[in-house]
């Protein structure tokens, strides 16, 4: 294995002063949970900076280190690592895995990669943490789950990356659901709408070639909508019935590195999209409550709009990210006189992670999810117990986007979800 690069600049200066990934005051007396992730484009930066946060914010068992960033650009990864505050670097992830100052792996990187890491990284005695959607296929993500399982027999524990579990306003509405508060489930609604790709000249980065990305906007977007709303009901999907689209089937080639979600295009070169743009289905709970699902990157003017409303018996709740610190509810058991959809807002200390946070009425944003998932991850390290959600619960997620595909492509026949 080669030498860990170092970083160079201000980073490298807080690291050896303890401003920056060193410990100082009281997170020097805890433990350290060293920290090495894979990647460090988009969900690289969120991770980072809920890693660096976590322990400052949260008074947490063990203390999170930003040991080592790994990517195959040297020169990149190396800035990556200056801008968020890792001590080192690597340009292959194996060497990462191996390395014996690594206690936990944080793979953010596309899809066709997520086996590969967390196999060996579990084999080799770490804790892994994986974004969603937790593999391109049910045959890797199953077997995912049958490593995780034979390594939590050992105590390394592995965890899916679904951070938006982690808003405060999700998080109390599982609570209000497990409560009782909407009584038997009816109806589920989701959407998950975004424009990104509305223009036809957008390049053909990763996320729109199966072999890299595995789906469009069902794993994409609908891996989010299906676990979300499985989390809030309690309940499983049984069955669905899919409509998929691809809309513009050849784009350009990008021509340089990607920015955030998209990238430069190149000169007159081609190639075919080859995943779908938008994805639309119905399914039904084991329960029998039925459930809408849209998930789409088409949606001219949307730009991350998630929305979901659970009905039930006695009352509703719904959610919208573009107003993430709110929760609407309805107690079906009021008096109609006065009875409506009332709003939450969700800033109050007993609320879920909002006691460490800032006084009632002061919102938190869209990078607090993954202080939240390393702060629950943190937790579950420490106690030696299996966190949530599990690569479990990311196969069933699988098994639902698999389930959509199979039911699209035969004109939308109902399709059992398999267990």
């Amino acid at each position: 294995m080669g030498q860990p690069q170092q970083p160079e600049g201000a980073e490298a200066e807080a690291a050896a002063t303890g401003t920056g990934t060193a410990a100082t005051g009281a997170s020097a007396s805890r433990p350290p949970l060293r920290v090495g992730m894979v990647g460090y484009a988009f969900m690289g930066a969120a991770h980072s900076q809920g890693w660096r946060t976590a322990g400052r914010v949260f008074d947490l068992p063990l203390n999170p280190q930003l040991t080592a960033i790994c990517g195959r650009d040297a020169d990149a990864v190396r800035a990556a690592a200056d801008r968020h505050g890792w001590a080192s670097t690597e340009t292959d992830w194996r060497a990462l895995v191996e390395r014996d100052d690594i206690d936990l792996v944080d793979i953010c990187t596309p899809g066709d990669s997520h086996a590969e890491i967390a196999l060996a990284a579990l084999a080799a005695g770490k804790h892994v943490l994986c974004e969603k959607p937790l593999a391109n296929t049910v045959a890797e993500a199953e077997a995912m789950v049958r490593a995780a399982e034979e390594a939590a027999e050992r105590g390394q524990l592995a965890m899916v990356g679904f951070n938006y579990r982690r808003v405060p306003a999700t998080a109390l509405a599982r609570r209000m659901v497990a409560e009782g508060r909407i009584g038997r489930l009816r109806h589920v609604r989701v959407t998950y709408l975004q424009d990104w790709l509305v223009d036809p000249q957008a390049p053909l980065t990763w996320r729109l070639r199966k072999e890299l990305a595995g789906s469009g906007s069902l794993g994409d977007l609908g891996a989010h909508i299906v676990d979300l709303a499985q989390y809030l009901t309690g309940e499983r999907l049984a069955g669905v019935s899919a409509l998929t689209e691809t809309f513009v089937r050849r784009r350009p080639l990008p021509g340089g590195a990607a920015v955030g979600l998209s990238a430069v295009s190149a000169d007159g070169t081609t190639g075919e999209v080859t995943v779908d743009d938008a994805a639309v289905f119905t399914g039904r709970f084991t329960s029998g409550a039925l459930a809408s699902f849209e998930a789409t990157r088409y949606a001219t003017g949307r730009k991350n709009a998630l929305r979901i409303e659970l009905n039930g018996e006695r009352g509703s709740l719904a959610f919208d990210l573009e107003r993430l610190n709110e929760l609407s509810y309805h107690d079906g058991t009021e008096p109609g006189a006065h009875a409506g959809f009332r709003r939450i807002l969700v800033t109050e200390p007993d609320h879920p992670y909002l006691d460490a946070w800032w006084p009632p009425g002061h919102g938190l944003g869209y990078e607090h999810t993954f202080v939240h998932q390393a702060r629950d991850l943190v937790h579950a390290v420490a106690e030696g117990r299996r966190p949530e959600p599990s690569f479990a619960d990311g196969l069933q997620v699988q098994r639902v986007l698999a389930a959509v595909e199979e039911s699209a492509e035969k004109n939308s026949v109902y399709t059992p979800i398999a267990v």
